[in-house]
C-alpha cells in the first residue's frame, strides 16, 4: 500500500513502453527498505543494515555482458571477449519483450546522476523490478535535489529486471542472464540476474566509452583519497586488493572508493555517490569506518545471520564476494563534493598469491605503464571452481571488463597525465609473504598502511642506492626501510627463507607477465616493452 509521500510522487513511463501507473517513483531509503521486509525479499541485521540474498548470481558474469555494434561503436571499441558485440535489431527485440514483462510487475524507479564534478554530469534514470535493487541505486549513485528533480532529464536508462530470463536461442544471449549496452539508445538492459554491481557496472562502462571519446577525460577504475594539504592519491586495484580498506584513511578525506575520472585540468572527481565494499573477514579492528558504515540505509548482499540478525562475515558459504553498498556519508571522514585536485601519488594494488612481489616498490614511468595495461592480481585455491593453486589474473588497466576501448588508449592518457602532474607511481602487494598462498600468510594490513603512508608522507624518499634495492627479478625499486615495518618484510625473498624455491617461483611469474603482454607488444612502444620484468625462465 503506497502511502501519501509515495503518491505525491508520480511519473509516467509511457515513453518507454511501460503503460501501467503501479509505479513507486523517488521512495526513501527507508520505504524501500521496509518495503523489501514486508515483502519477504529481505531480512534486518543487528546493525539496522538490510541484509538480501541476490540469487543465482552473486558476482558479475563477464561472458554475459554485451555492447551493441552501430555507427556509434563499430569503429571505436575493442571487440573480443570482454566486449562482445550484440545485434541492434536483436536488443530492440529483447528490449520489447523485457517492456512487455515489466508491464507486469510493480515497479520502482529513480531518477539520479553520475559524476560529481558538473562539467561531467551525466543524469540517469533507473527502472527496477525489486525495490532494494532500487535502495541499491540510491546508495550508489549520486542524488539530485529536489529542484533538480523538477527538470530532470535523464540521459542514460538502466532497465533492471533480475526476474526475466532470455532464450538464449532466439534473443542472441549466451544463457538466459544478460546486461547489454546500447550506446545509440543509451540504455543499459540489464535481466535475468539479481546482482546489483551489474546496475553501477553497466554506468561505469559507459563512462569509460564516453569519457575518453568525447570529454579527454580518464575513466579510471580505483578509489581515491585526499589529504590536509590538499594533495590526492589515486589508489588502482582489482576487487579484493584492497582499494576501499586503503583508501578509507581516518587520516585523509575519502572521495570515492571505485569510479573516478581525471580531466585535462588534473581534476579527479567521483563517479558515485555510495561504496560497494567487500565484506569477506570484515572486523571492526581492523576496517572500523567501514565496519561502521554497515547500519540502517546500508544493504548487505549475500552474508550468514545468525536468529538475532548478528552477521558472520567470515561465513562464505553462499559466496566469497559477499558485499555491502552504503551511501558515502556513512562514512564521516569524506571530501564534499567528491573532488580532489593536485595529484601526487598513484598506487597499483595487487594481491599477488604466488608471494614473490615485494610489497611496496616505486615504478619508473614505463614500469607504470607495463603494469597499468597489465592489471596483476592472482587468484587463491578455493576462489573459483578448479582453482587449487595461485593463479596469475591479469586484467588490462585494472579493470578489462569495464574497458571498452583498447587498453593503450587507457594507458596512453594515464602515462601522459603521470608525466604532466609529475606524480609517484608505486606497486603494493596486499597478497601473501613468506611464500605463496597456503605457505606463507598475508601481508599484514597495519603494515600496508604504513607503508602507504610513508610514501604519502615523503618518507620514503627519492630513488638512490642508500635508500632502495632493484629487485634482481622485476627490476622495480623496493625501499631498504620504511618507518613501521621490519626491514626483512620489505624484501620478499628475505621473508621465503628458501633462495632456490623464491626465484623458481618468481620467474614463474615473469614468464605469466610476458604471455599476457604478447597481445598489447604492437600497440606498446619499446620503452614501456622494457618496463616489464627483465628476467625469465624457459
Amino acid at each position: 500500500m503506497k502511502d501519501s509521500a509515495q503518491v505525491s510522487k508520480t511519473i509516467s513511463l509511457k515513453s518507454y513502453g511501460i503503460q501501467h501507473d503501479n509505479i513507486n517513483y523517488q521512495l526513501s531509503p527507508d520505504e524501500l527498505h521496509d518495503i523489501t521486509l514486508e515483502k519477504g525479499m529481505g531480512k534486518e541485521a543487528s546493525s539496522g543494515a538490510l541484509a538480501v540474498d541476490t540469487g543465482e548470481f552473486t558476482g558479475r558474469s563477464p561472458l554475459d555482458r554485451f555492447i551493441v555494434k552501430d555507427s556509434v561503436t563499430e569503429d571505436k571499441i575493442w571487440w573480443g571477449n570482454i566486449n562482445i558485440p550484440f545485434d541492434g535489431d536483436r536488443f530492440d527485440k529483447l528490449y520489447d519483450k523485457v517492456i512487455h514483462y515489466l508491464n507486469s510487475k510493480e515497479l520502482y524507479v529513480r531518477d539520479s546522476y553520475a559524476c560529481a564534478d558538473s562539467d561531467y554530469k551525466m543524469n540517469i534514470r533507473v527502472i527496477n523490478e525489486y525495490p532494494w535493487s532500487n535502495m541499491f541505486a540510491y546508495n550508489m549513485f549520486l542524488r539530485p535535489t529536489e529542484e533538480e528533480l523538477e527538470n530532470f532529464n535523464p540521459e542514460w536508462t538502466v532497465i533492471n529486471a533480475p526476474g526475466f530470463k532470455a532464450d538464449a536461442v532466439v534473443d542472441g544471449t549466451r544463457q538466459h542472464n544478460f546486461a547489454i549496452l546500447n550506446f545509440t539508445r543509451k540504455i543499459a538492459l540489464i535481466g535475468g540476474t539479481g546482482y546489483t554491481g551489474e546496475i553501477k557496472k553497466g554506468i561505469f562502462s559507459a563512462l569509460n566509452f564516453i569519457l575518453p571519446v568525447y570529454k579527454n577525460t580518464l575513466p579510471m577504475h580505483c578509489s581515491a583519497n585526499v589529504g590536509h594539504d590538499g594533495d590526492t592519491a589515486i589508489f588502482f586495484g582489482l576487487s579484493g586488493t584492497g582499494k576501499t580498506t586503503l583508501s578509507t584513511d581516518p587520516n585523509r578525506k575519502l572521495i570515492g572508493d571505485d569510479e573516478h575520472g581525471w580531466t585535462p585540468d588534473n581534476t579527479v572527481f567521483n563517479f558515485e555517490g555510495g561504496c560497494y565494499a567487500k565484506v569477506i573477514d570484515l572486523c571492526k579492528e581492523n576496517e572500523p569506518e567501514i565496519y561502521g558504515a554497515i547500519k540502517k540505509g546500508a544493504i548487505l548482499e549475500n552474508v550468514i545471520m545468525d536468529s538475532n540478525g548478528v552477521v558472520d562475515f567470515s561465513n562464505t558459504s553462499i559466496t566469497q564476494n559477499t558485499r555491502v553498498s552504503y551511501p558515502i556519508e556513512h562514512i564521516e571522514n569524506i571530501q564534499v563534493p567528491s573532488i580532489g585536485k593536485n595529484v601526487k601519488n598513484i598506487f597499483f594494488l595487487t594481491a599477488d598469491a604466488f608471494g614473490v612481489l615485494p610489497p611496496i616498490s616505486k615504478l619508473t614511468p614505463a614500469q607504470a605503464a607495463y603494469h597499468f595495461i597489465s592489471g596483476y592480481t592472482a587468484k587463491v585455491a578455493g576462489t573459483e571452481a578448479g582453482v587449487v593453486e595461485p593463479q596469475p589474473s591479469f586484467s588490462a588497466c585494472f579493470g578489462a571488463p569495464f574497458m571498452p576501448l583498447h587498453p593503450t588508449k587507457y594507458a596512453e592518457m594515464l602515462s601522459k597525465k603521470m608525466i604532466e602532474s609529475g606524480v609517484d607511481v608505486w606497486l603494493v602487494n596486499t597478497g601473501w609473504t613468506g611464500g605463496p598462498y597456503g605457505v606463507g600468510t598475508r601481508m599484514k594490513l597495519k603494515y600496508t598502511r604504513a607503508m602507504i603512508s610513508a610514501a604519502l608522507n615523503g618518507e620514503l624518499g627519492l630513488y638512490s642506492y642508500d635508500r632502495y634495492h632493484i629487485h634482481s627479478v622485476f627490476g622495480v625499486a623496493q625501499p631498504r626501510e620504511c618507518p613501521g615495518v621490519p626491514k626483512e618484510v620489505l624484501s620478499p625473498r628475505t621473508t621465503w627463507n628458501n633462495d632456490e624455491a623464491y626465484y623458481t617461483t618468481a620467474f614463474k611469474l615473469t614468464n605469466a607477465f610476458r604471455e599476457n603482454f604478447k597481445k598489447f607488444e604492437a600497440y606498446a612502444s619499446e620503452e614501456i616493452r622494457r618496463g616489464g620484468p627483465q628476467r625469465y625462465a624457459f
